[in-house]
């Protein structure tokens, strides 16, 4: 999954025929929990629930992409009211119409999955950022814009270290996943001009361990995501909420923990998972500085 499955909620939406199998309990980092005002978390739970859907769509392995894409589309259509009402898209289309957010935090999810769903080929360092754009960035903005005094204004200011805390989160994801992401989805989120220049291609990763060249690959998006870090960095001092804030600052340490293990550890021959120890170091540091 793009975007959500780095940067939403703890709780289980379920299974059915068609579902990647995946559910929040996979995910790397917590947001939704129970650090949020209790009155907005049936608003995330809204929003996870869509974009769920949205990905279990773009990573189903018995449809056409053509299918897919005329799916997600169909979801859009439901959800901006276009369409019949969806279960997928009626607790979001309440959530919009009781807070004013821009459905654009939903649709430009779609846009990330629509690639997915065509075979995602990505060019360059730039384009893998235009894709977390639309894949990682809209979760940001909708959590940020739900907690703003006035969500239909939203909170622009905080956007841009937002946008670059998602899509680090989105990057540290597909190294994780690196070599099962070209497997089971035959997607290759490394740019590929980089590969080229190590005179790699996408049949590389299915090593048991990450050569030479490759590991240089790695260690440039890691660079890259280190750069992210940094100007995520001034996000928790812009949220006024304090539990959002020690959320945020406790998921900003994760990624710092989780960049310092793939950095170590070769994410070809297994994953690279936080720890648990690196929980209770996220948590305490979110603690002592978001609050």
């Amino acid at each position: 999954m793009p975007a959500a499955e780095t940067t939403l909620m703890s709780a289980n939406s379920g299974t059915g025929p068609g579902r990647s199998g995946k559910d929040a309990g996979d995910e790397n980092f917590p947001v939704g929990s129970f650090l949020l005002p209790r009155h907005l978390r049936p608003h995330v739970a809204a929003y996870y629930r869509f974009a769920r859907a949205a990905d279990d769509i773009a990573d189903d392995p018995d449809m056409r992409p053509e299918d897919k894409v005329a799916a997600l589309d169909s979801l859009e259509a439901a959800l901006l009211g276009a369409a019949p009402e969806l279960p997928e898209t009626a607790p979001l289309r309440r959530t919009l119409a009781e807070t004013g957010l821009r459905p654009a935090h939903a649709t430009d999810l779609l846009i990330a999955f629509r690639e997915d769903s065509r075979g995602l080929a990505c060019r360059d360092w730039a384009h893998l950022m235009a894709y977390c754009r639309h894949s990682a960035a809209p979760v940001g903005r909708f959590l940020v814009d739900l907690h703003s005094p006035d969500p239909a204004a939203g909170d622009r200011l905080a956007w841009a270290p937002s946008d670059a805390l998602c899509a680090a989160l989105q990057v540290l994801n597909h190294l994780q996943d690196v070599k099962s992401d070209r497997e089971r989805l035959d997607r290759v989120y490394l740019p590929a001009d980089w590969l080229a220049d190590e005179g790699l291609t996408a049949e590389d990763l299915g090593a048991e361990a990450a050569a030479p060249g490759l590991r240089r690959v790695l260690d440039r998006c890691l660079v890259e995501t280190w750069r992210l870090l940094d100007a995520a960095a001034p996000l928790s001092r812009l949220i006024d909420h304090p539990g959002f804030r020690v959320e945020a600052t406790m998921i900003h340490a994760l990624a710092r923990r989780l960049a310092r293990r793939l950095t170590l550890v070769d994410p070809l021959a297994r994953r690279v998972d936080l720890k648990r120890t690196d929980w209770l170091g996220g948590a305490l540091e979110g603690l002592l500085y978001g609050l």
